[in-house]
């Protein structure tokens, strides 16, 4: 022990007796490598099914919240649009929501979840974040129809922003496309140019955003030109809208 404890005289002795026993290590543990190994390799094919059934579900289960957090965030992506587009607004404005779209494609028509309870009435504006979506044709004490501005029998007043040419953009039943009617070959009016509601006819009020020029056509023999307008609003995509209520209206209710 005195040896052994102050001189380093057996510690070769230690290590060749070391090596010696390692393999009664490694014989000592075949039981439960054995064990180990048969847990593996015998598992019964139904467990490992199931197993595997389980793992399936549960991938569907996330990828199903994954898709759920996607829609929230552009859902909060939108409100945020809007939030910011109320801001820009010198009348008041009253959200809703999209609750039906017509089955009809030829009719541009859609549900809101706003009635006469809420003040809506007939004629009233409707616009998305990014321009006028259309009039309200349709109201009932808990929602309302709504008539886009892409409808075939609709047509708005409006007026080129750059230089204040007036004219009417009429709907083609296509929610990316309005035309411009019985404009004159001479007009001022060029691609680019953005268009915004005139505010006659007392409908619409002046100055919200309608469309973009995107074509201007002269076709031979024409007195007109043929324009199409590609529309502002996001009317086939937009799912929270804002009904306008222009200082007009509070006068009209005040006087009655």
């Amino acid at each position: 022990m005195l040896v052994n404890s102050f001189t380093p005289w057996l510690k070769p002795v230690y290590s060749a007796v070391d090596d010696l026993i390692r393999p009664l290590y490694w014989v000592a543990n075949i039981p439960l490598r054995v064990q180990e190994w048969s847990a593996n390799k015998v598992t019964p094919r139904s467990e490992i099914e199931a197993d595997n059934q389980r793992l399936l579900k549960e991938s569907l289960v996330y990828h199903g919240q994954l898709q759920r957090m996607s829609d929230l965030a552009a859902e909060n992506l939108r409100l945020r649009r809007l939030l910011n587009a109320t801001e820009l607004l010198q009348d008041n404005v009253l959200v809703t929501e999209v609750i039906g779209v017509s089955a009809n494609p030829l009719r541009h028509t859609l549900t809101i979840d706003r009635g006469s309870r809420d003040g809506v009435f007939v004629g009233q504006p409707l616009l998305d974040a990014e321009g006028l979506m259309g009039q309200i044709i349709e109201v009932h004490e808990r929602h309302s129809t709504a008539l886009l501005i892409t409808d075939s029998t609709h047509a708005l007043p409006v007026q080129v922003l750059r230089n204040g040419v007036r004219s009417i953009a009429e709907g083609t039943s296509d929610y990316n496309l309005l035309t411009l009617k019985f404009v004159s070959s001479t007009a001022d009016i060029r691609e680019g140019d953005k268009l915004v509601s005139s505010g006659l006819g007392g409908l619409y009020p002046v100055g919200y955003p309608v469309g973009t020029v995107t074509s201007i056509v002269s076709e031979p023999g024409e007195n007109f030109l043929k324009i199409d307008v590609d529309p502002s609003a996001e009317l086939d995509r937009s799912r929270h809208l804002l009904l306008l209520f222009t200082s007009r209206d509070s006068d009209a209710d005040a006087a009655k």
